[in-house]
């Protein structure tokens, strides 16, 4: 009894199903940590969370946390608890950054890894 293949499909057509599915897949990780991580912070850190506009984005393989400041109190708070912030996200990824955005036209972004701290 013979064996029969299918041809394989043009290389165009297999990325763009398998990227799309990646991209959700990742969007679904992101989401489920950013709910996960929010749990697992305590009252004053969620009271600081929710001053600011954060999320969580993977980009090759490093979870960062990005939190959007949108006035300088909050920008200052939040700058004195990334210690704490690294130590609810060590339950998530052994090397995680965290980009901190001060207000628009108040400084410039900076970013910390893990390990730097």
């Amino acid at each position: 009894m013979g064996k029969f293949f299918l041809p394989p499909l043009p290389p165009d057509d297999q990325p763009s199903q398998s990227i799309h599915l990646d991209v959700l897949l990742l969007r679904q990780l992101e989401e489920a940590i950013c709910q996960k991580f929010y749990q697992a912070c305590g009252h004053i850190m969620r009271f600081l969370l929710s001053s600011c506009h954060w999320y969580f984005t993977i980009n090759a393989g490093t979870l960062t946390l990005l939190i959007i400041c949108y006035d300088l109190e909050s920008y200052w708070h939040i700058a004195n608890v990334v210690p704490d912030l690294f130590k609810k996200l060590k339950l998530f990824s052994n090397s995680a950054k965290i980009r901190l955005c001060p207000p628009v036209d108040k400084g410039v972004p900076w970013e910390v890894g893990m390990d730097e701290v």
